[in-house]
């Protein structure tokens, strides 16, 4: 079953096309986020699919709803976390989640919405007291206390210390959990990494590439960098046969990239224990989804930029 479903998406305001045809699908209880730089369509994306703006062409459907003509059966299932929420600063945190509780028809009861995102201590406290971290998330108590099945998170932990954000990440997991559908977007490559199922990338409103975060535009299928230090009076020359691995010098010592990281690695460690050298600093590594991430983005803004 899926939650969001987009076909051939177009929007344009007058000659400029912020969104060129795209796919997505997003699968019930599953936390899907977009990712893309400034200026990719993102934005414009996201506020289609909550009926806030109407696309110039295609399809999409959101819970079974057409989002451009939806009303209360739609709204009353979905919760959202803008980048920016305003509330009503002279009413306090459970204030504000009664009021926006009698808004739907089956809300989540007020102790649980407020337990579920740690704002306890501060249930009687205005919301123009609260620091930046507490005010974000009472953002996100108000988009849950609808108990919704669809939840928009856009940009939820910017501002967020890492504690902070450790704390988000905990929340939307719990989230997932209960089965809720969780859109992200974020410009943070280790929370897509953290809380993620699938992510797409998007570059001049156009999706470049979808997956897992593990396997997104072949990052399981990367090269492997294993880069260790040679004790002295020895060199690249006199290690082993690493079959067709390429293997550099570096300011700190040497860099072995290769296809066969496990075979390579189990030869290296073998030849350093027979002749007793201690390979300092030995670390295996592939490209991170911040990685693949910026790759993605720059070769994709170098085509655009040829044509």
């Amino acid at each position: 079953m899926t939650a969001i479903t987009v076909r051939d998406l177009h929007k344009s305001y007058a000659r400029f096309e912020a969104v060129r045809g795209i796919d997505l699908d997003v699968a019930e209880g599953e936390v899907f986020c977009l990712l893309g730089p400034n200026g990719a369509g993102k934005t414009t994306t996201v506020e289609i699919l909550e009926g806030y703006r109407r696309a110039t062409s295609g399809v999409v459907r959101v819970l079974g709803h057409d989002p451009a003509a939806a009303g209360p059966g739609m709204y009353d299932r979905i919760g959202i976390v803008l980048q920016q929420c305003g509330v009503q600063d002279d009413l306090s945190v459970g204030e504000l989640l009664d009021m926006y509780a009698s808004y739907y028809t089956r809300p989540r009861p007020i102790d649980e919405v407020i337990e579920l995102v740690e704002l306890d201590a501060k249930r009687g406290a205005r919301a123009k007291t609260l620091s930046g971290g507490q005010r974000r998330r009472l953002d996100l108590a108000l988009a849950l206390v609808g108990d919704p099945d669809l939840i928009f998170l856009d940009e939820p932990t910017t501002g967020f210390d890492p504690s902070a954000r450790r704390h988000a990440w905990s929340t939307v997991k719990t989230l997932c959990s209960l089965g809720k559908t969780v859109f992200l977007t974020t410009h943070f490559m280790d929370e897509a990494q953290a809380l993620a199922d699938r992510v797409a990338v998007m570059v001049g409103g156009r999706v470049v590439a979808a997956g897992t975060p593990d396997d997104l535009g072949g990052r399981d299928r990367a090269p492997t960098r294993i880069r260790f230090e040679l004790p002295d009076g020895v060199g690249a020359a006199d290690l082993p046969d690493l079959g067709t691995s390429r293997v550099s010098a570096t300011p700190t010592g040497v860099e072995v990239v290769t296809s066969e990281g496990m075979a390579v690695v189990n030869r290296l460690s073998g030849w350093a224990l027979e002749r007793g050298h201690d390979l300092a600093g030995f670390s295996v590594s592939q490209p991170t989804l911040e990685d693949i991430y910026l790759a993605l983005t720059e070769d994709t803004a170098s085509k655009e930029a040829v044509r």
